[in-house]
């Protein structure tokens, strides 16, 4: 019985070698480009979802201080805290079987990624659980933040779950930033939204940046070292990404871990910082997601964190771990695969997962609206 085990195991291993083993792993500095029809692809119909990511570029700002200005001019306190860049315009690339098979615009250009963010973020805390510094996503933060931020009967109730959904409900003030100014509702004034009682954790899903950046200051505590950091060491120089992303915080946003100062980041560029980075850069950590967490032989993140991060919460089926999912309410009309999930930015961000076809989409500047669409198109590209 001992020796079948040991067979089955074997085989298991070899299976899964052999699986990624046919997917091309970039080195760095390189990236091989095939044409698509030697791996399948109906090249014309992938030139006409290139065409159309050119032809329907973002129409905000490229300032992208006036940008964030418009687009978040409801809330009462919005102001720009961290840096920011003005964008590029469209780039994107497509990768098949780990190969480029088109590409448009500038991939090396270094923009902001808006909340393209939270998914890696939301990765810091996959390292996280998978090196048992949090040992259960239902344990309560406030058991390993205890400083005040989780202080109360309401935030008491909050555990890692909800954060990583955004359906905490965390009630309070970070870095002077008030959780209900934070996309407000869009009736009522600010008597309405400062007086009005929050829901009850857990229940309803609330993109909120103030609640994101509350999770990224949690993790900050666990991980006791700046999360740029535990991205470059863990992720990013293991796939080979270039030395020109950067993750930013607020100006303001500096704490005392264990008598050092650090920058506690944020988890968007709302009201600037977040995540700086190139298209290339996106399509790797796209590329490592699409085989499971493994790079190469190399299990970064453990795949059952890559499988968390596709469950539909409870409150909102189209949003998993800080990635979005193709269904539920969200669900992209042109698009049936409800297996593809993505990471979303302000301003047309995106980095699409469609493990059944192997693909992965990174897309900048898209006009949102789009991306339904733009899908539809490369995957119409597919024999």
């Amino acid at each position: 019985m001992n020796y079948l085990r040991l067979l089955v195991l074997v085989l298991c291993i070899n299976s899964t070698f052999d699986s990624y083993s046919q997917t091309y792993f970039p080195p760095r500095g390189n990236w091989e480009v095939r044409r698509p029809q030697s791996l399948g692809l109906n090249a014309q119909k992938l030139n006409e979802a290139v065409k159309y990511a050119e032809e329907n570029e973002y129409s905000g700002s490229k300032d992208s201080r006036v940008a964030s200005l418009i687009g978040f001019r409801r809330e009462p306190f919005h102001e720009v805290l961290g840096p920011m860049r003005e964008r590029g315009g469209p780039a994107g690339v497509i990768i098949k079987d780990g190969y480029i098979v088109a590409q448009w615009g500038d991939v090396n250009r270094v923009d902001m990624t808006h909340s393209v963010t939270k998914s890696y973020l939301s990765t810091i805390a996959g390292l996280a659980l998978d090196k048992e510094l949090v040992r259960n996503v239902k344990d309560k933060v406030a058991d390993y933040v205890w400083d005040g931020t989780f202080n109360g009967a309401h935030n008491g109730k909050i555990d890692w779950h909800m954060l990583l959904n955004q359906s905490s409900a965390w009630s309070g003030e970070l870095f002077g930033l008030k959780d209900w100014a934070d996309r407000p509702p869009r009736s009522g004034g600010i008597d309405d939204w400062r007086f009005k009682k929050p829901v009850e954790p857990g229940t309803v899903m609330e993109y909120n940046d103030v609640r994101v950046n509350v999770l990224a200051y949690s993790l900050l505590q666990v991980w006791r070292k700046p999360l740029p950091q535990i991205l470059k060491q863990h992720i990013m120089d293991p796939i080979g990404a270039s030395t020109t992303w950067r993750w930013f915080g607020y100006d303001h946003a500096w704490v005392n871990v264990d008598g050092v100062k650090m920058q506690s980041v944020t988890g968007g560029g709302h009201s600037g910082g977040g995540v700086f980075i190139s298209a290339l850069d996106h399509a790797r950590f796209g590329l490592l997601f699409l085989n499971d967490g493994n790079w190469n032989g190399n299990q970064l993140i453990s795949k059952e964190w890559v499988n968390a991060v596709q469950v539909s919460s409870e409150p909102m089926a189209s949003y998993g771990y800080m990635w979005w999912l193709n269904r539920g309410p969200r669900k992209w009309r042109d698009v049936e695969d409800e297996s593809i999930y993505y990471a979303a930015g302000f301003g047309g961000n995106y980095i699409v997962i469609d493990k059944k076809n192997d693909l992965v989409l990174v897309t900048r500047w898209l006009e949102p609206n789009k991306i339904g669409p733009m899908m539809k198109l490369v995957l119409g590209a597919v024999n």
